[in-house]
């Protein structure tokens, strides 16, 4: 399945998954991943990404392929596979809010891949977005690294909290601001994020755009400060 993130969508950003993979590492093991695999450079601005590496997802193993039969509903959920996630449901209805080994939701899977399908059909199912994983990552957080705006945009709508923050520090607007994901800062600004805040690290998110040489986001969180700050005209 083709994922619809915006223009900025990080390299490696594919919806292909199998049945060893898993929507994020432990702390423990990303503690030892590789440079390529951090959040950011050796500027140490976050520890670790929440956006999911081709290795994270087990793409660099070679095994049979896994059918459809064989596949949880979370896995079925990164791919895109509406009709056989609606097949598990009807016959458990439980899984809809089913968390995996680190707390993952099959929306929150949905969410991490850009599936906006399945992601649309598990909110109308009755979804709850707001569920927090083990290491507080949510949908939003999840959808807001990966660049996925259409998501982003959808889950704003259901009412989840536009400021979550994961166990680092991370906010769906810094995760937005250190992929360079333009479409999604627009997005959760025009929503209310909040711009003070900062990641365990120190950095908000106007400085991390800067650090990271992010103009076209830099201009983005300026335009947006000074029409906070822009004097409302006097009736006459």
């Amino acid at each position: 399945m083709e994922a619809r993130g915006d223009d900025e969508v990080a390299d490696g950003q594919n919806t292909e998954t199998n049945a060893n993979a898993s929507p994020c590492e432990s702390r423990d093991e990303r503690s030892n991943v590789s440079p390529e695999n951090m959040d950011v450079d050796e500027d140490g601005l976050f520890k670790h990404s929440t956006t999911l590496t081709n290795k994270q997802r087990g793409n660099e193993v070679t095994v049979r392929p896994a059918t459809l039969d064989s596949l949880s509903i979370h896995q079925l959920a990164a791919q895109g596979e509406v009709s056989q996630v609606a097949a598990h449901l009807s016959k458990d209805s439980s899984l809809l809010s089913k968390q995996d080994e680190r707390g993952f939701t099959p929306l929150m899977w949905a969410a991490a891949f850009g599936e906006k399908a399945v992601v649309d059909f598990l909110l109308e199912k009755g979804a709850d977005p707001k569920t927090i994983a083990r290491e507080r990552e949510s949908a939003l957080t999840l959808a807001s690294s990966g660049g996925y705006v259409d998501i982003v945009e959808s889950l704003l709508r259901h009412g989840v909290d536009i400021n979550t923050y994961d166990w680092n520090g991370g906010t769906p607007l810094l995760y937005a601001v250190r992929g360079n994901h333009i479409k999604c800062v627009e997005a959760l600004l025009a929503k209310g994020a909040d711009m003070t805040i900062e990641s365990d690290s120190g950095y908000s998110p106007m400085a991390l755009a800067v650090a990271l040489g992010h103009k076209k986001i830099q201009k983005v969180l300026e335009d947006h400060i000074l029409k906070l700050y822009k004097p409302t005209p006097t009736p006459t």
